[in-house]
């Protein structure tokens, strides 16, 4: 992995989720940082903004939606993939009215969460848009 590979931050308040996602972006070549909190993100943002985000919907201190709407306000708002254990019909079709590229349920496959990422990745870097996708993960 070298300097000019792109920063994933994943922000979720599950240690556990946060090392797994930590381990499997940093196998695929991709720098990772995560943030157990939405409140040390949006301080992180002063440094620099992250490539991709990988945001948590049920948080303490703000929700993902709230954290995602904050997002928008940047003047090149990152791609978002929303991942989630608690699917609701609404609340999916808040964050992808927002622009979320994907939402994902946990358990998260690996393979289609990585792809994900590459994808927002790319179209960010090639300057187009993604179209929003529900996508079901691995959960029920």
């Amino acid at each position: 992995m070298d300097s000019h590979s792109p920063l994933i931050a994943v922000v979720d308040d599950e240690a556990s989720i946060c090392r797994a996602l930590l381990r499997l972006l940093r196998v695929s070549n991709y720098q990772a940082v995560a943030f157990s909190s939405p409140l040390l993100f949006l301080e992180s943002l002063a440094a620099r903004v992250p490539d991709c985000v990988v945001l948590d919907l049920q948080m303490p201190e703000m929700t993902g939606v709230e954290l995602q709407q904050r997002l928008l306000l940047l003047p090149e708002p990152p791609p978002v993939i929303i991942v989630t254990a608690h699917d609701e019909p609404k609340t999916r079709d808040r964050c992808l009215a927002l622009g979320a590229v994907r939402y994902l349920r946990k358990p998260i496959e690996s393979d289609l969460l990585v792809g994900s990422i590459q994808q927002a990745v790319s179209a960010k870097r090639n300057g187009t848009t993604l179209p929003t996708d529900a996508t079901a993960g691995s959960g029920p």
